[in-house]
């Protein structure tokens, strides 16, 4: 792949959840290109197994639930026998789900619908804060419980969520908005420890998740795409390579050595846009 730029990452150690998604694959697949080991952490193995296959050698792709304490011990396991102590931590695992989601941007006294935030289940918003936060806590713990004792650096996927909520996705703004709180509270706990936690909040880039809600099936645009690209200066969406730049540099101690509790959005002026 090309980069933007190129930093020495040769003996790093890299940890990544949801690495089998579209972001987490861009930013492993960075991190090896600069040297780095990584191990690529999936639930779904098959998707991390293709990603990893595609990396090369230095990938090893390991099948991991990140709301399984023993599910994450195992593979923690895992990367120290095949790599050693991880020095870089990427919490990518998350998500939206329907079941926290409603049909509906406003409510009127006169709507109700079987998808309206009266109607949205407790299962839903759980299993969405969970998807998001529970995950980055639980890895954070086993992983960093090695990290405290040589140093590292600790990313965490936030989301332009976390400045502005999205009409229709209180669950999934609201976790992303505590993600970056988190961030926030572990760049402060860890400090002592040579350890810098921050954040990376994409904007609108299209996955594998969110492909359906912004193309219809003859990949035309849908409504809420053109609500998306009004409300982004730079109207369009994001590259994923777009956000290796940002990666790169907080990982490098060199470059960004006193950075740490940032949250930093890469999404096209979308969370500075008004709309006046």
């Amino acid at each position: 792949m090309k980069l933007p730029y190129k930093i020495d990452l040769n003996g790093k150690v890299a940890v990544i959840t949801g690495a089998g998604g579209v972001i987490c694959s861009e930013l492993a697949a960075a991190l090896a290109e600069c040297g780095c080991s990584v191990a690529l952490l999936d639930i779904n193995y098959d998707a991390a197994k293709e990603k990893a296959a595609k990396i090369g050698e230095l990938a090893y792709a390991i099948k991991c639930d990140c709301l399984d304490k023993n599910s994450l011990i195992e593979a923690k396991e895992k990367v120290k026998e095949k790599f050693g102590v991880p020095d870089i931590l990427i919490n990518g695992a998350g998500g939206n789900n329907p079941r926290a989601t409603t049909n509906n941007e406003y409510m009127t006294p006169d709507l109700q619908t079987d998808k309206d935030f009266f109607s949205l289940s407790e299962d839903g918003i759980k299993f969405v804060f969970d998807l998001n936060i529970t995950s980055a806590f639980l890895t954070t713990q086993v992983f960093a419980a090695e990290m405290v004792k040589k140093g590292g650096n600790i990313i965490n996927i936030s989301s332009m969520n976390a400045y502005r909520p999205l009409t229709k996705i209180p669950a999934y703004s609201a976790a992303k908005a505590g993600i970056s709180n988190f961030t926030q509270w572990l760049a402060v706990h860890f400090a002592p420890c040579g350890i810098r936690c921050n954040a990376i909040a994409p904007g609108f880039f299209v996955t594998n998740q969110n492909r359906a809600l912004l193309f219809n099936e003859k990949g035309e645009p849908t409504a809420r795409t053109e609500k998306i690209l009004a409300a982004t200066p730079m109207k369009r969406f994001g590259e994923v390579s777009e956000l290796v730049g940002a990666l790169l540099w907080l990982v490098c101690d060199e470059a960004s050595g006193f950075v740490t509790g940032s949250v930093i959005a890469i999404d096209g002026g979308f969370s500075a846009y008004s709309g006046v």
